[in-house]
């Protein structure tokens, strides 16, 4: 006899690592801020990608608060909802970090 496929656990299981990889980068995203700041102090110069940090680290942040909501709900329909936000704002915040670390590298380059 077949056993049918539990998509439940495994989507729990994606909400989890979801869940620690956000966490993790928004302690790298504070870091890399932090880091950030001491050089344009000491250029004396101000550029975008301090804030694009910023902004980058909410996104994570509201990921991380989603999908530890995700996996606390008890309704199954709630539960799925949540899980496809979070991805989709897991691959947002991505994607802004990818842009976040090119303007990044640009302004250090061409100033």
């Amino acid at each position: 006899m077949i056993k049918p496929k539990n998509n439940n656990r495994l989507d729990e299981d994606i909400c989890v690592h979801i869940f620690t990889a956000s966490a993790a980068m928004v302690g790298v995203c504070i870091t890399v801020i932090g880091i950030f700041q001491v050089i344009t102090a000491l250029r004396r110069e101000d550029t975008l990608g301090d804030d694009m940090l910023a902004v980058n680290a909410i996104l994570y942040l509201a990921t991380t608060i989603l999908s530890y909501w995700a996996l606390r709900t008890r309704n199954q329909r709630r539960n799925h909802r949540l899980e496809k936000i979070v991805d989709l704002l897991f691959l947002v915040a991505l994607t802004f970090t990818t842009v976040a670390a090119g303007v990044i590298t640009w302004a250090m380059t061409f100033t």
